[in-house]
């Protein structure tokens, strides 16, 4: 894989942006910060400024940092090659997310009343249907994808076990970006439950597709 200035300004200007933000942050934040919040916005932890204004910057530095080794270090590192772009595009978008959520998070510190329990889930549900739209793309390998003993053995059930995956990723992004829209009662049923199943069905499919390819053989 190739790492070029182009692939990589957005997380460099992430990590950047946060290290300065948190040196601001520090200098305003009171001493103790909302760090955590519950489903329906109420901060459940408290944290030290310092927490709350760098713990992002160190974050990102290590996302960046495993991002960066990941292709290197994989025994199918050959097939990082094949979704490239993919690759890229997934880490940009989860580090602009974490970068948001860290703003959100920032802000309510110091007297904004922006609602955690609406653009967070806002935030993760656009990153799920972003991740959703090009999880078809993503070939075998040991990191990034949906992978069980079937799908690692089989290209074919990979490919079509990500093409179902990605599909539930999106219907779940859609959940999570109408969730802060229905009644507490409901995220039992709009969160919970599509994440179970979103966790157990590609499972169990790509079992059943590689014994079906298995008898066929």
């Amino acid at each position: 894989m190739k790492f070029t200035l182009k692939t990589e300004i957005i997380p460099i200007l992430i990590i950047i942006a946060s290290i300065i933000l948190g040196f601001y942050f520090y200098s305003v934040f009171p001493e103790q910060v909302p760090v955590h919040w519950n489903a329906v916005g109420e901060v459940d932890r408290y944290g030290s400024k310092l927490e709350g204004a760098f713990l992002m910057s160190i974050v990102a530095i290590g996302l960046y940092l495993m991002f960066w080794f990941i292709p290197k270090i994989d025994p199918k590192k050959e097939k990082y090659k094949q979704f490239e772009n993919v690759y890229h595009i997934f880490k940009n978008a989860i580090m602009i997310m974490l970068f948001g959520i860290y703003l959100i998070a920032s802000l309510n510190s110091l007297g904004y009343n922006i609602r955690v329990e609406v653009w967070v889930p806002i935030s993760v549900g656009l990153l799920f249907l972003i991740m959703g739209n090009y999880m078809s793309k993503l070939k075998s390998n040991w990191f990034m994808g949906i992978r069980t003993p079937w799908t690692l053995s089989s290209d074919e059930v990979w490919n079509k076990t990500h093409r179902l995956g990605g599909k539930l990723f999106m219907i779940m992004g859609v959940l999570l970006m109408i969730t802060p829209l229905l009644p507490y009662s409901n995220i039992f049923l709009t969160l919970v439950i599509p994440i179970i199943i979103m966790s157990l069905v590609p499972i169990v499919y790509s079992y059943l597709l590689y014994r079906k390819i298995e008898k066929k053989d």
